[in-house]
């Protein structure tokens, strides 16, 4: 009997996967501080809700889990991302920073730029997928 090398010679015929994979780029300053898709949609829904409360409900995420990551978002850099401002009758709020904003920008542009960079080789290990039936 013999032994075929080829891991290949078994496998199903493949079918393109039914979404796109994607890459998710995330910035890894040190330990704590790091910028990654989810910590920017978190500042997006920020500026989008002038909450972070809501912007942790529309993440389905806990307030505390949202302030957290916001508190380390604002350590890492020189200057906050977000601006909180405490309850009372106005109910508080938060707001989007200057830098904050810049670091969105900064961040999506970085994403897009690699997107585009690495498009030919993910779709050539797309191309090399097993199928899962």
């Amino acid at each position: 009997m013999t032994k075929t090398s080829d891991p290949t010679a078994n496998r199903a015929p493949r079918k393109a996967p039914e979404a796109k994979p994607i890459a998710r780029l995330r910035l890894v300053f040190g330990p704590a501080a790091i910028v990654g898709p989810g910590r920017v949609e978190l500042l997006e829904l920020v500026a989008e809700h002038g909450s972070l409360a809501a912007a942790g409900r529309a993440m389905k995420m806990s307030y505390k889990r949202a302030w957290g990551l916001v508190d380390e978002l604002n350590r890492t850099f020189d200057a906050p991302l977000v601006a909180l401002t405490r309850g009372g009758s106005a109910h508080g709020g938060a707001t989007l920073t200057p830098l904050g904003a810049e670091v969105v920008e900064r961040y999506r542009r970085m994403q897009s730029l690699s997107d585009a960079a690495i498009d030919d080789d993910l779709g050539a290990l797309v191309g090399r997928l097993a199928q899962k039936e």
